[in-house]
């Protein structure tokens, strides 16, 4: 008798948890086809869906940050800018709305509030790689080299690996300009190849770097024929992989005449 209880209570037991993981599952297909929606202008997807997590989650507020970008795909941003300011005020931990802020005044066009908003967010979340780089890309689109440079150095310390980085962070000391910058971007252009020779960019930014060195005349005799040496040694790089490359590239070239070819001739 007691064994037979006690299989009963097992089962609803096991029979209970699949039913909750099944309905939670549900919920949080419904939560990815509304922010998949909202990506591809499917706003009545969206609608429906988003209806569907209020009337189960009145009060979440991983709900209330969907419907903020719905509001925000409808280009109501005042109100989305409200609603993410309430999610914000009921946990300042939650970096998502503060992102969500950002990126609503940089599609109002208001790059300086935008920059101000990213500012304030990063003083609070100083390891967000993302928000580095973007802000790095809002003062570029200011045309503030000086404070684009500094995030960048920031994704350094964050990163060092990273050639895209360094890459990235050598071309903003160049056109900064200067002998002091040009040095710096040419170091930076190294590491980036040091860490992945194939990146022909920072193999092209090596060759104008040590070009610009060479022929400047405030540069020491010295430096002067050592960015000589280094520009020779990056065009001969460069000349190299664009044989290579064009030497790929001829067989497909082949098969795309005769294939040009074919469809002449089957339309004649």
């Amino acid at each position: 008798m007691d064994s037979s209880i006690k299989g009963r209570q097992t089962r609803a037991h096991n029979h209970f948890p699949l039913q909750l993981r099944s309905f939670r599952s549900q919920l949080l297909v419904y939560e990815q086809v509304v922010i998949a929606a909202l990506d591809c202008n499917r706003l009545e997807v969206a609608d429906v869906c988003l209806k569907a997590l209020i009337a189960e989650f009145p009060t979440s507020l991983r709900v209330r940050k969907l419907r903020a970008l719905q509001l925000e795909a409808r280009e109501k941003y005042d109100d989305a800018v409200e609603l993410l300011d309430y999610i914000i005020k009921q946990d300042e931990t939650n970096a998502a709305p503060r992102k969500r802020k950002v990126a609503i005044l940089k599609a109002k066009g208001k790059i300086s509030d935008a920059i101000k908003e990213l500012t304030e967010y990063l003083k609070k979340f100083m390891s967000d790689q993302e928000g580095w780089q973007e802000l790095s890309e809002l003062y570029l689109q200011e045309q503030d080299f000086g404070r684009a440079a500094f995030c960048m150095e920031e994704l350094i310390l964050h990163n060092p690996h990273s050639h895209l980085i360094h890459q990235h962070y050598a071309e903003i000391k160049y056109t900064q300009g200067g002998t002091e910058n040009i040095e710096i971007a040419r170091a930076h252009y190294c590491l980036a190849l040091k860490i992945n020779p194939n990146n022909i960019r920072a193999l092209y930014g090596l060759f104008l770097c040590a070009t610009n060195i060479a022929i400047n005349p405030k540069s020491t005799p010295v430096k002067r024929k050592e960015a000589n040496k280094l520009a020779k040694w990056a065009l001969k790089e460069l000349n190299i992989r664009y044989d290579e490359k064009m030497v790929e590239e001829k067989p497909v070239a082949a098969l795309e005449v005769l294939m040009n070819t074919i469809q002449i001739t089957t339309s004649t």
